[in-house]
């Protein structure tokens, strides 16, 4: 018996309004949006205050002294507040913009890595990362000659921590980690890992891209020293997201990137840097993406992220009974709704995920293909790739059903 999905935590038909994408039709069906871990659709209030931002008063910031360029600072450091707040930061100078999670790992691989990990250190990281929070690490590590280590994880996708005092050691530098995996949906028990390795020095970054979207997230719970986080995940633009950092590691780290901006002052022979957050924003900032930034931030903060944690958390549970009922559905991840955000990474036995991603879209269904920038994950579970649905505040138990019905296709049409 199919199981009845109730998400009455909000009011979710006209919630969906604000999302003008959402109104349109894919190969002649309605469009159900199924991959917003890859990139959030956005809200009409989002895109109109980026094109106000263009229309109205385009200018540099922290330069001009005149109107223009007097509006688009305010406005582009309340962003930074916004952030801030969203995050429990204790000061909007802990946040620095950058163009998404990725770029913010590697600020913090390249100036905070290259000024504490040398020959011999070494670097904890779980299977379970995408390549954004692997491949900087890597860089680092060949740089300077340090080592990687990795958490395990078991079969349904938990991190297996029976080895982690092993692997903390007093040459651990870094643990870098994800909140929440973008393949499984494992929400990783930070504050615990954190702990276990500020007791041997080590500091801790957490990628936030799959949890700050969707949850709560205070950086100061977590215990985390820096988290990463991209805006198109969280119904803003794309070109913006951001690193927050505990102030007196990043008041102690050289430059990421030198240019215009970032200094205090030059001379012909050197240069001295200005003082944090604009030592890590170099030349021009995506300013009318990081004020869109902030207006997602209110729109979030409008529905409520506790309501929109709540709200995925119903879906999912109605989804994985669903998709559970599906003949030759493998399902990744740990299999209840309390260890595990909105993500649901499948195969279908005798269909390889593009084929499954090519028959949902013939039904306008919508959802990703491939490794997702994990192919360790995937290796360990001996596949080459996963079909993902990935669901948000804007999804319905209806598009669920729809997923459902288009796995039951294409696996009568394969099989």
């Amino acid at each position: 018996m199919v199981a009845t999905a109730t998400l009455p935590i909000f009011d979710i038909l006209a919630l969906r309004c604000e999302f003008p994408i959402l109104q349109q039709e894919s190969n002649g069906k309605p469009l159900a949006f199924l991959d917003s871990a890859a990139s959030s659709q956005k809200p009409r209030r989002v895109l109109e205050g980026l094109e106000d931002y263009y229309r109205r008063y385009n200018a540099n910031v922290h330069r001009g002294i005149y109107k223009l360029s007097e509006e688009a600072t305010f406005a582009y450091e309340r962003a930074r507040g916004k952030v801030a707040m969203l995050l429990g930061a204790t000061s909007m100078r802990e946040v620095i913009f950058t163009r998404n999670a990725t770029e913010a790992i590697n600020l913090v691989a390249h100036a905070w890595g290259s000024a504490n990990v040398r020959e011999g250190d070494r670097i904890l990281l779980t299977m379970m990362e995408h390549h954004s929070n692997i491949v900087p690490w890597q860089m680092l590590a060949q740089r300077v000659g340090a080592h990687l280590d990795y958490l395990p994880i078991d079969g349904e996708g938990r991190l297996v921590l029976d080895d982690l005092d092993q692997l903390l050691t007093e040459r651990t530098r870094m643990v870098a980690l994800t909140h929440q995996s973008n393949v499984l949906g494992t929400i990783n028990p930070v504050r615990a890992i954190a702990d276990r390795a500020h007791a041997v020095g080590a500091r801790v970054l957490v990628d936030g891209s799959q949890s700050v979207p969707h949850m709560p997230v205070n950086v100061l719970e977590l215990g985390a020293d820096f988290l990463a986080f991209s805006g198109h995940k969280m119904c803003g633009p794309t070109g913006i997201g951001g690193l927050w950092g505990r102030y007196e590691l990043l008041e102690a780290m050289p430059p990421f990137l030198g240019g215009g901006s970032m200094i205090k002052r030059v001379d012909l022979d050197q240069s001295s840097y200005a003082d944090v957050p604009a030592r890590f924003e170099a030349g021009t900032p995506a300013i009318g993406e990081a004020i869109a930034l902030g207006i997602a931030i209110d729109f979030l903060n409008s529905v409520g992220m506790a309501a929109i944690h709540d709200h995925e958390i119903e879906l999912l549970r109605y989804a994985l009974d669903r998709l559970g009922q599906v003949e030759g559905l493998t399902i990744y991840g740990p299999p209840t709704t309390h260890e595990r955000g909105a993500v649901v990474s499948f195969t279908l036995a005798g269909v390889h995920p593009h084929d499954v991603a090519a028959i949902l879209d013939g039904e306008g269904i919508a959802v990703r293909a491939g490794h997702h920038c994990a192919q360790p994950l995937h290796r360990f579970f001996d596949v080459p790739a996963t079909a993902r649905a990935s669901f948000y505040l804007y999804n319905i138990a209806e598009e669920v059903d729809r997923l459902a019905t288009g796995l039951e296709k294409a696996w009568k049409l394969f099989n």
